[in-house]
């Protein structure tokens, strides 16, 4: 047994299995919303701030492209530029990727247990073998005899793939999400900034292909990852919106160009 499946998979597994017996009428679907609902608000503050510094480097990126612009002959110049620039402003540029590193390992293990946790025999609906052995006591004998019903909500089968509703309700969440954090950045106004637009032009770009492919995905996974990715993006949607409300530090609109010293 790996030490993710001591550390995340069987606790994560059992918290859901817990819920929903645990719950009046014994939903899977309300149980997968509760533990989504309970990780992203364990996950809140990391994710808050990657939001956070994420829109910081939107904010000052006009200024930053015409800094890359002005020293671009001057690669030695322009390192020791940018080590002044982002000091100034007291902006790391890894620090929106850490806290999502830092938060990968357990999403990684959510799609394994909404993916393998829903693994039941067509004849008498019990769980898998391999998956009552990562329950832990006594769920672990209540669920070798016991059958788990994998229909949430009294209609949606959540071991069933294919299900094209959720497929793009999630989709068009992932585009909003995406479409709130684009319309932050600020226009780029940089002279000869070619390479600069062109990465703008990717980034709107993955803006709609994004959302594509999680529809894509959560068309061919299990329903119940689908509902656990709707209603995780749901729940970034809303963290967004009160971080991004927010009077930024410094207007969007500066016109940065790029010219001698």
């Amino acid at each position: 047994m790996s030490i993710f499946d001591t550390a995340l998979y069987n606790p994560l597994f059992s918290a859901l299995i817990w819920l929903y017996r645990s719950l009046p009428g014994h939903d899977l679907g309300v149980a997968i919303i509760i533990l989504t609902l309970a990780t992203k608000a364990i996950l809140a503050y990391p994710s808050y701030r990657a939001i956070k510094s994420q829109r910081e480097l939107q904010l000052i990126q006009p200024k930053l492209e015409a800094l890359k612009a002005k020293f671009k002959d001057n690669r030695q110049e322009l390192g020791q530029k940018l080590m002044e620039f982002y000091k100034e402003h007291k902006v790391n540029p890894l620090s929106s990727c850490l806290p999502t590193l830092i938060q990968l390992p357990i999403l990684i293990i959510l799609y394994r247990v909404f993916i393998s946790g829903l693994t039941t025999d067509a004849a008498t609906g019990l769980l898998s073998a391999d998956q009552v052995k990562h329950l832990y006591e006594p769920l672990r004998t209540i669920f070798t005899t016991e059958p788990l019903n994998t229909v949430g909500f009294g209609f949606l089968q959540l071991g069933a793939t294919k299900n094209i509703v959720l497929a793009l309700i999630t989709g068009g969440l992932q585009f909003w999400q995406s479409k709130m954090l684009i319309s932050q950045r600020a226009p780029i106004k940089t002279a000869g900034a070619r390479d600069e637009n062109l990465a703008a032009g990717m980034s709107r770009q993955m803006t709609y292909l994004f959302p594509i492919f999680t529809a894509y995905f959560a068309y061919l996974f299990p329903a119940g990852l689908a509902l656990y990715w709707m209603v995780s993006t749901l729940f970034q949607v809303g963290q967004q919106y009160f971080i991004l409300r927010a009077k930024p530090k410094e207007p969007t609109n500066v016109v940065a160009q790029a010219g001698p010293n």
